[in-house]
């Protein structure tokens, strides 16, 4: 089976939820997508096992980590604010998005293993065995990562008085 970017715009919001909690903003995630595009329009992939989704979140994520090397290198200063403006395409209440930027700015500060993995199963969707492939770790590893992961951005959303009697 060939993955190219035809085949793959059937995940590109998926991609898109993945890129905004990689990124923390909309115009780095909007340019990580398009990279990951780019890459394949230039080279198609020839898939022998596992899923598009899967294979495209590697692509992402290596794709992200790229970038992030190469600023790192030339010491790039973000232009943009990560306020993002109110989707229209989502239908969602001005209450639903600001929950919704909040849960993605979580997500974003997470360390980068368990940022990864909270991504590659609760934003994208894969499965436990998909994320282990796309992440290159054991089944066991997207497990473990996921829960502690899950419990940062619990503890990280609750508000002030709420951690104090969870602790």
């Amino acid at each position: 089976m060939w993955l190219d970017a035809d085949s793959a715009l059937r995940h590109v919001d998926r991609l898109n939820a993945a890129a905004l909690a990689l990124c923390g903003n909309r115009p780095d995630a909007e340019d990580l997508v398009q990279e990951t595009f780019m890459t394949l329009l230039r080279r198609p992939r020839r898939l022998t096992g596992g899923s598009e989704l899967a294979y495209l979140m590697t692509m992402l994520r290596n794709r992200h980590i790229d970038m992030h090397r190469s600023a790192a290198r030339r010491n790039v200063v973000p232009l943009h604010e990560s306020e993002e403006p109110v989707d229209r395409r989502t239908g969602l209440r001005p209450d639903e998005v600001a929950e919704q930027q909040e849960v993605f700015a979580v997500v974003h500060a997470l360390e980068s293993p368990f940022r990864e993995t909270v991504v590659a199963v609760d934003v994208l969707g894969l499965s436990y065995k998909e994320a282990a492939m796309a992440l290159d770790v054991p089944v066991g590893t997207v497990m473990s990562r996921l829960a502690r992961g899950r419990q940062r951005v619990v503890r990280a959303l609750q508000p002030a008085g709420d951690a104090l009697a969870c602790a």
